[in-house]
């Protein structure tokens, strides 16, 4: 199964980002973005790619050990970035490099499980708002990250480390969204 590490925002805090998000519709281009779904928001620690059913066990017990050295930290949803000309993202602070000691130890547990987890890079805290669709016109994400920039959520209290499964679309159907199932989660600091 294809998983990885998260912090799932509360309700509060997508549904909050959606009424901003909303207004980024607007814009020239936006039309030719790949939206992520509401559901599918969150901020990913660590991707594990397709993980086997015997590593579970070892992956689940890791994850809970890390959970336990870090303590809920504070955090919201915050400003706004972009990859490349490709995907436009809302940012995180308060609790940003909380999160990103929480990363290391959620790749780390999957490396010591054996899940091999590629190349390591900086963690940089984002929640995928939207793609490009590919094979039309680049759209300028300036505009976007412009609009977004200002954006601050409440904060909330960061109190679980999740574990996801992501079920990529099968239908074919274009524009069809991943599905996201959170297979456990791990309390923070207990």
């Amino acid at each position: 199964m294809r998983l990885f590490a998260a912090v799932l925002p509360p309700p509060a805090a997508i549904d909050e980002l959606a009424t901003e998000v909303r207004g980024l519709h607007r814009l020239p281009g936006a039309e030719r973005m790949r939206w992520t779904g509401h559901d599918g928001w969150h901020f990913t620690l660590a991707f594990y790619g397709e993980v086997g059913e015997e590593l579970l066990p070892e992956l689940h017990a890791r994850l809970a050990r890390a959970a336990h050295r870090h303590a809920p930290f504070p955090l919201r949803v915050s400003g706004s970035g972009r990859f490349d000309h490709k995907v436009l993202w809302a940012g995180a602070a308060g609790g940003r490099e909380a999160m990103r000691h929480l990363a290391d130890s959620a790749g780390a547990a999957a490396r010591r499980a054996g899940i091999d987890t590629g190349e390591h890079r900086r963690y940089t805290p984002h929640l995928t708002l939207a793609r490009h669709r590919g094979g039309e016109a680049r759209v300028d994400l300036g505009p976007y990250v412009d609009a977004l920039a200002p954006y601050e959520s409440a904060e909330w209290q960061v109190a679980e480390l999740a574990l996801v499964r992501s079920n990529l679309p099968t239908s074919g159907v274009p524009g069809e969204q991943p599905r996201y199932e959170t297979v456990a989660t791990w309390p923070l600091g207990h």
